[in-house]
């Protein structure tokens, strides 16, 4: 049976998580390897507990996409204000404002104004943030087969040894090792980026008694050299993957589709216009392949690739995405470079790495006129030209910030409209629209939904309040509060980006 390492996959993960939080490419991967030479060579920590804090480290901000929407309506850009998070310490005895002028590069009245959104939203919107987070890390863990002691560590990357952390507010010991391993390592590596061994080392002892367990940020100093040493390997990848504990762990070829859907999944947590898009662009470019007759190693190449085709997206802020505002000479170019970092992002993980020329095709042009890369037909593959096609129908099929979703028939048109202009390819465009046609129906929902809750969920998951999704369906608030715990307890999820997750997985979307 042919076989896989999984940590290619949890790396992967990293390096788009990285992007999420606006973290520098491979924070994550650094911060796995110094974590994990800390506990395994300085705190003689046993094998499982040092495989919690590995994977651990790999996937701490797996869930920073759930709750981006909401953090964009509050703070802007939200993958900015993430950035500055990783950097605040409400125990440092600087304002709050000031901290985030000096972090951020904002001006000191946004500064200020951020500030006050902050102090007023932490207790509430904050608290939530993480519990969608947390359920989300737990969800895509669970599909990543990890086990209960790394889970649980997930649910504790955002707490403090002081007590100020969120969402539970966990102080001490009662924080898992493991996590508390990891804040040392991240801070440590966070601080080691700007300003070398001796930056770090002052940081840990600086958040010591507060962010840190004093006595792991004693045993970090006094040891800085041996922790730090992973930072000077040259290829950041290859070092976490040799630091893996044994033995390693290996999963079977055939669960490579499911987790390149948990990534996909993942990405369209970034924004409630993309809920379940990446598993409907592969859906539909499968289909699309296996009626124009292609080999059956290429029709799961492309699925594999269409459901990974949007890693890039998480670079760029929800506030974008869901802005239905005339897009900035910046933010096009934002947006146009999410196809490079699809691209980058899959090169780097061998596992993944043959898929990234296909994934990121999915906005060339037949006339050149598309991204990143500008390429013509000469360049493009029919693989390629199907995933276009599929991601343009697919997308005019579902609702946006700036429109509605437009009817099949009228997408159809739209998409027979840029294969006669030459944009796309005519026989690819034909098999997708064939495609979409054949699609049988769905026989019943899943966990016993009724469909007036799956419905309210499909709204939900896009973020709408108990009032809007009320209004869309012309029932009231308090009907949709029943729906939802219905559907709370039918799914097994308790949170929107929970069941979220759930529709996607069960490919409720649109």
């Amino acid at each position: 049976m042919q076989t896989f390492r999984v940590a290619e996959v949890l790396a992967a993960f990293s390096l788009t998580t990285d992007m999420a939080a606006g973290m520098p490419v491979e924070k994550g991967l650094r911060t796995c390897a110094v974590a994990t030479v800390f506990a395994r060579d300085v705190l003689a920590l046993d094998a499982q507990t040092c495989r919690t804090v590995y994977e651990t480290a790999l996937l701490r901000s797996v869930g920073c996409t759930s709750y981006a929407s909401e953090l964009a309506v509050l703070f802007g850009d939200e993958v900015a204000f993430q950035r500055a998070m990783k950097h605040l310490d409400p125990a440092d005895g600087t304002p709050m404002a000031e901290q985030l002028h000096r972090l951020g590069g904002w001006t000191r009245q946004a500064a200020d104004r951020l500030a006050g959104v902050l102090a007023e939203v932490l207790p509430t919107a904050g608290v939530e943030a993480m519990r969608n987070g947390c359920e989300t890390s737990r969800v895509l863990g669970e599909g990543l087969g990890l086990g209960a002691d790394t889970l649980a560590a997930l649910d504790d990357v955002y707490e403090r040894w002081d007590g100020l952390g969120i969402p539970h507010g966990r102080k001490g010991a009662r924080v898992c090792l493991s996590a508390r391993v990891v804040h040392v390592a991240e801070q440590a590596v966070l601080a080691h980026a700007t300003g070398g061994a001796l930056a770090a080392t002052l940081a840990v002892e600086r958040r010591a008694g507060g962010h840190l367990d004093p006595a792991l940020a004693t045993a970090f100093t006094e040891s800085a050299t041996t922790v730090l040493a992973p930072l000077r390997v040259p290829d950041a990848l290859a070092g976490v993957l040799a630091l893996e504990p044994r033995p390693v762990v290996m999963a079977p070829v055939a669960d490579v589709t499911e987790l390149c859907a948990l990534l996909g999944r993942f990405v369209d947590l970034k924004s409630r216009w993309l809920i379940g898009h990446s598993e409907h662009v592969a859906r539909l470019a499968t289909e699309a392949a296996r009626l124009a007759g292609m080999e059956a190693a290429e029709v799961e190449r492309l699925h594999r690739a269409a459901l990974l085709h949007d890693l890039g997206r998480a670079t760029v802020s929800a506030d974008v995405w869901d802005s239905g505002r005339p897009l900035s000479t910046a933010d096009t170019e934002r947006v146009r470079l999410h196809a490079y970092w699809t691209q980058r992002t899959l090169e780097r993980v061998p596992l993944l790495a043959p898929l990234a020329a296909l994934a990121s095709s999915h906005h060339e042009r037949m006339d050149g006129s598309g991204y990143h890369r500008g390429t013509d037909a000469s360049h493009l593959s029919y693989a390629g030209r199907i995933l276009a096609a599929a991601d343009v129908f697919a997308a005019l099929t579902e609702p946006r910030a700036h429109r509605d979703s437009h009817s099949p028939e009228a997408a159809a048109a739209l998409l027979q409209e840029q294969a006669r202009a030459g944009a796309l390819d005519s026989a690819a465009c034909a098999v997708v629209l064939r495609a979409a046609g054949l699609r049988p129906a769905r026989p019943g929902h899943p966990a016993g939904l009724t469909d007036r809750e799956v419905e309210v969920l499909r709204l939900a998951a896009r973020g709408l309040t108990n009032q809007r999704i009320g209004e869309r369906l012309f029932i009231s608030d308090r009907t949709v509060g029943h729906h939802l715990a219905h559907i709370y307890d039918k799914t097994g999820r308790r949170t929107r980006a929970g069941v979220a997750v759930f529709a996607m997985e069960h490919q409720l979307l649109p």
